[in-house]
């Protein structure tokens, strides 16, 4: 990993003031993991990625979170499209979120995102594991130095 993202502490008790610095996008980001509290406490964990990502939308829905699903971008190698990125979702138009059930978050989703964040030109992203009873997530910013 390098030292162009933040990757935040998953302990959502851990305030942005004790980390010395201010998160950019807090309260939206804050907004999405609520909403993911929600589905793992109704729906269990374990079950495929597509339903917490269906369940991600109507909850945000029905909060009034702006959400768009499978949006996609054109993946660009030296001015020439060689692909397509299709993410998750899109929260509040600023916020990639993946939903994952995979045993941890390692490095290799840091990656991925990190990629995600270039290709769709945001900066902040959620990664959300539902695998596990307990809700494992990651934020990951990319920082200007990293586009």
């Amino acid at each position: 990993m390098n030292a162009d993202k933040e990757i935040s502490d998953p302990d959502p008790r851990v305030s942005a003031s004790s980390r010395g610095r201010s998160l950019l996008l807090k309260s939206e980001t804050e907004a999405i993991l609520g909403c993911a509290f929600e589905i793992l406490k109704l729906l269990g964990h374990g079950l495929l990625e597509k339903p917490y990502e269906n369940a991600l939308v109507v909850e945000c829905g029905l909060r009034g979170i702006p959400i768009v699903q499978q949006s996609r971008y054109d993946v660009v190698y030296k001015n020439v499209t060689v692909g397509e990125y299709v993410p998750d979702l899109i929260a509040f138009g600023v916020v990639v979120v993946e939903t994952k059930v995979v045993d941890c978050i390692t490095d290799h989703e840091l990656g991925q995102m990190l990629n995600y964040l270039k290709i769709t030109g945001h900066q902040v992203g959620l990664i959300l594991n539902f695998r596990h009873a307990r809700l494992e997530w990651k934020r990951v910013v990319l920082t200007e130095r990293a586009r």
